[in-house]
């Protein structure tokens, strides 16, 4: 156990929240982007989606540090089968607000924790509903121009002025929303080694 508790900690990830997430838990550790495609393959799911970019990431940054516990993570907001990603833009971020309002939006929540050298790995999936309320297009606008949540799953910053568009919240990790699921992360980085409390 000695040997891994050793071991680095590192989170594959260019997301600010990720980061902050992470940080949450005082433990040390390193931030690396991965290059990783995003693009969605052909009839994949969100959950899918969500899932195999998240190992991906973990992968990629594990390929460069063998020796490390790498956290990947990805989420995919699931309108009714449409995969929502980041918007990128205000346009695109107000047709997705439009396309969510007054309806039920699963925000899946993907975590990966590899360790090439021990050959641990394992993945885990936090699903979040989430009700939007019937929102109007000028509450819409008011928010994209007060947050520009064009860098977020389908532009919900709830963690923000966000929480304001929504209903109601349904989950079982109350830190997956912002798009790091806290709690199955600790269990999984404790299983790979890395000592939190």
């Amino acid at each position: 156990m000695s040997e891994f508790l050793a071991r680095k900690l590192v989170l594959g990830s260019s997301s600010p929240y990720r980061r902050e997430m992470l940080a949450r838990l005082r433990i040390p550790f390193e931030v690396v982007a991965p290059d990783v495609d995003e693009t969605p393959q052909a009839a994949e799911t969100p959950k899918q989606l969500a899932c195999r970019l998240a190992m991906s990431k973990a992968r990629a940054v594990a390929a460069q540090f063998p020796a490390c516990v790498v956290i990947g993570s990805d989420q995919v907001a699931d309108l009714e089968g449409l995969a929502l990603g980041k918007p990128g833009n205000h346009a695109r971020a107000t047709a997705q607000l439009q396309q969510m309002r007054g309806k039920t939006v699963i925000f899946q929540t993907a975590v990966a924790v590899v360790c090439q050298d021990s050959g641990f790995a394992q993945l885990d999936l936090a699903q979040v509903r989430v009700r939007f309320r019937e929102l109007e297009d000028a509450e819409i606008e008011a928010y994209l121009r007060a947050e520009t949540p064009y860098d977020c799953a389908g532009s919900a910053k709830s963690e923000g002025l966000g929480i304001a568009l929504l209903e109601s919240i349904e989950n079982d990790d109350p830190s997956a929303l912002v798009g790091l699921p806290l709690i199955r992360t600790c269990r999984m980085i404790r299983a790979a080694g890395i000592r939190i409390l």
